[in-house]
């Protein structure tokens, strides 16, 4: 008989008692073409290799026929991934079963309790540290705002709990690295490179979260706006100068704190450091040989009034001393006036080489300093004596 292939020949075999196609028949011990199968399990105590649609398994061990499988109990048997076994499978297959306690019990509530204190622990208890303030929102809405320390909250999604960092400071620099030169304008229409550093920090929780949707691009924004209006009360020098800068810091700083406030954006603003003050790059050259010619001017103002303060200074001390003079002429004119005399002579003659002697019988005009000159040169000439012995 010619075998026909696919499921619905098997079925139509099946269904006709004929020939089971994996071993035996439907009334007797052989194959169905009148041999017997090899091995053991041939014969007609149904040994043969078992039908895995059928619902009792196979063998036949206790000597019992096999039956042959109808129509129902094929389709049964069979799942989507094709035929199944009726005497259980893997671990992956459809008559796989869950592990079980003593007793017969599954194991599988135990697992999903624990599963669930799991997850009730860790979304109920949070601990927050020491510079942290944690922000509490039931049903997506804001709750409270909880200190540091251990806290309990309803389990998620009910409340959800935000760990945010209040006390770290925060750092922002204007310009970013790799942007262009900020130019902002003095109050002398001047044009100056501001580079400079904004530091804060969260001082509200509640507005910081929910009151700004980008705290960086604000605080940016503000910092720029503050800098600019301050900087415009300025001239140019100021700006340079360690003491314009540091009013300029101290003016931007409150600006920012009174602008954020207004907002109501919870940030606290902490200081202003300016990196860098420079002219645009385009007159940096011209601007730095401005700034020479202003020193050297400086210098040579600076040694004018040197020179006119050592000028009168030594006025006035000539004219302290002409009035001491003058109190000591009004008691003894005569004295005074002849010790000015002396001292007058004095100064004016001892810087002349010639020798005037008034008493009569001496020559009038004696060349002194002359005389004494000739006398040192002649014995610079004269080699020195060669020494003797003892006397």
């Amino acid at each position: 008989m010619t075998k026909s292939g696919g499921f619905f020949g098997r079925i139509a075999l099946a269904m006709a008692g004929k020939r089971n196609p994996w071993g035996g028949s439907s009334g007797s011990g052989g194959d169905g073409d009148g041999e017997k199968p090899s091995g053991s399990g041939g014969g007609s105590g149904g040994d043969g290799p078992r039908n895995p649609w059928l619902p009792g398994g196979g063998g036949g061990d206790d000597g019992r026929k096999r039956r042959s499988a109808s129509i129902e109990d094929i389709f049964k048997n069979r799942g989507p991934e094709g035929p199944r076994r009726s005497g259980g499978g893997g671990p992956s297959g459809p008559n796989f079963r869950m592990p079980q306690r003593p007793g017969g019990k599954s194991w599988v509530p135990v697992i999903v309790v624990l599963f669930v204190a799991l997850f009730l622990v860790v979304t109920m208890f949070h601990q927050v540290g020491p510079k942290e303030q944690a922000v509490v929102k039931t049903l997506g809405s804001y709750s409270r705002t909880l200190d540091p320390g251990l806290h309990i909250t309803l389990p998620a999604p009910i409340e959800t709990v935000e760990i945010v960092p209040v006390q770290t400071v925060v750092g922002v620099r204007i310009p970013t690295d790799g942007q262009q030169q900020k130019l902002i304008l003095t109050g002398d229409q001047n044009l100056v490179d501001l580079t400079y550093i904004v530091r804060w920090n969260i001082k509200d929780l509640e507005n910081y979260k929910f009151r700004l949707v980008e705290p960086q691009e604000t605080v940016t924004e503000v910092a720029e706006a503050a800098m600019r209006a301050s900087v415009a009360e300025k001239t140019l020098d100021q700006t340079f100068s360690g003491q314009g800068r540091a009013e300029i810091e101290l003016a931007v700083r409150e600006r920012m704190q009174r602008v954020l406030d207004g907002y109501q954006a919870g940030i606290r603003v902490l200081g202003v450091e300016i990196d860098k003050s420079d002219p645009p790059a385009e007159v940096n050259d011209a601007f730095r040989d401005v700034s020479v010619a202003e020193q050297n001017a400086d210098a040579a103002r600076n040694r004018s009034r040197g020179y006119a303060q050592q000028v009168l200074s030594l006025a006035e001390g000539e004219s302290e001393a002409f009035n001491k003079v003058y109190e000591q002429y009004r008691l003894a004119p005569e004295v005074t006036r002849r010790r000015l005399y002396y001292e007058t002579m004095e100064k004016v003659l001892s810087n002349t080489d010639k020798t005037i002697v008034e008493p009569r019988g001496v020559t009038p005009y004696l060349p002194l300093p002359e005389v004494r000159r000739r006398a040192q040169e002649g014995q610079a000439a004269t080699p020195a004596a060669p020494a003797t012995g003892g006397q």
